[in-house]
């Protein structure tokens, strides 16, 4: 019996000796790597070498639009992109970038068969930002359109709508409450879409509909402070196509002209119009999709000539063309109209998924010129992070500007990151 307790108790303690030692040479998480938000998958993981986290450059610059080659006789590296050509070589700190040598923090390795760089050398040379996260061991990169030539300035557009004392957007915008005023944020912003108006299906314009869509007293404070910092303004005419409200009054010769006549005629208080008519094409069959398509492209045409006889310029804020709502021909509005926003958002999770809105981007631009393009954000589905990576695209695709729904809810995270991304306006 007590040769028996002896043993249970040797096996008990080399049991635990057992179970420390697995413990502790359980090897950590493997170092992931996201550019813009998107999680990469590279064959080779990133590694740590001499405290300093190396990722593989393969992976990284095929992201960023940069063609990788090798030279295996020389062991040397070429990156090649718009404006951008850097060569550099195995185990040597020192590269070329457009004929200037630079110094790395750490050379180039090859691990694995695969040429791995400090991240370092990704945020001086690919002119990106690099956040090395140590507890999720993640390498987080925002990429920046130095890798794809000059820099581009956006505009920013904000959509100024109701709120309440928690979420104005008055104070959001000035940083004081009403009526006081101060140039805090409106450095950042060129120009206000004011959530005032909507319309019924006999063309009359609202400026008090039930929606929430209503234009509030003291709005001619808003148009005199817009005034005063230098902002452009728009009245945005928000109409939804429930119980096919829109649809009734596209296909009413009369609506249409009254609509055209009404909105052309309350633009003479504004620098343009901002048309938010949403819903169309859900559910249609290929048949009442074509009639939509062509119905509110020629209504779009009509009112854009009146608005440019006005001197008046006109904005649409549309459903993205990979949205459930296909009533929009892009191509067309995009020649009627002089700006489009994308509302890449409300894909159903948060933040809004960067692949998706990518491709919302991508599509548009195959129909409209980039300068005509604005990325919208809901700053409510965004971190400051993510936030971060929306403005990326709209950089890297060199659109015209972003639009941000909305003033009110935007945090000071977020304001942050416009302070260092966006250009102040002139």
């Amino acid at each position: 019996m007590k040769k028996c307790w002896f043993c249970l108790a040797l096996m008990l303690l080399l049991t635990g000796v057992w179970g420390r030692a697995a413990q502790a040479a359980d090897p950590p998480p493997a170092i992931t790597i996201t550019v813009d938000g998107q999680v990469l998958n590279p064959e080779v993981a990133p590694v740590i070498v001499n405290n300093r986290t190396l990722a593989p450059i393969q992976t990284v610059a095929e992201s960023l639009n940069v063609k990788v080659s090798w030279n295996a006789a020389t062991q040397e590296v070429t990156l090649e992109g718009k404006d951008l050509l850097i060569k550099m070589q195995i185990g040597n700190k020192q590269a070329f970038k457009n004929g200037s040598m630079i110094t790395l923090d750490a050379p180039p390795l090859i691990v694995s068969g695969r040429t791995m760089l400090p991240l370092g050398f990704i945020s001086e040379a690919l002119g990106c930002q690099v956040n090395w996260d140590s507890a999720a061991r993640r390498i987080d990169i925002s990429s920046t359109p130095v890798v794809s030539g000059t820099p581009v300035e956006l505009k920013l557009l904000g959509y100024y709508a109701l709120g309440n004392a928690v979420n104005s957007s008055w104070t959001d915008l000035f940083t004081v409450p009403y009526p006081q005023t101060r140039s805090d944020h409106t450095v950042l912003v060129d120009e206000l879409a004011l959530g005032w108006y909507s319309m019924d299906e006999q063309g009359n314009l609202l400026s008090d509909s039930a929606e929430g869509w209503q234009r509030p007293e003291g709005w001619n404070d808003v148009l005199k402070a817009a005034q005063k910092y230098r902002l452009k303004t728009q009245m945005c005419i928000q109409m939804t196509d429930q119980n096919a409200r829109i649809r009734k009054m596209l296909n009413d010769p009369a609506a249409r002209s009254l609509a055209i006549r009404s909105i052309t005629g309350e633009a003479g208080k504004y620098d343009g119009v901002n048309l938010d008519f949403e819903g169309l094409g859900w559910n249609d069959t290929p048949e009442e999709l074509s009639e939509v398509r062509a119905d509110f492209a020629a209504f779009v045409k009509d009112l854009a000539a009146s608005l440019h006889a006005a001197g008046k310029t006109l904005t649409l804020s549309l459903h993205p063309l990979n949205s459930s709502y296909p009533g929009y021909d892009y191509a067309s509005l995009g020649q009627s109209a002089d700006s489009i926003v994308i509302m890449a958002y409300d894909y159903g999770t948060r933040p809004e998924p960067l692949d998706k809105v990518e491709q919302a981007v991508t599509l548009a631009l195959a129909q409209v010129p980039a300068s005509k393009l604005y990325l919208g954000i809901s700053a409510v589905n965004e971190s400051a992070s993510s936030m971060n990576g929306k403005i990326d695209l709209a950089q890297k695709y060199r659109l015209g500007g972003a639009a941000l729904w909305r003033l009110g809810i935007v945090s000071d995270e977020q304001w942050a990151v416009l302070r260092t991304r966006l250009a102040p306006a002139p």
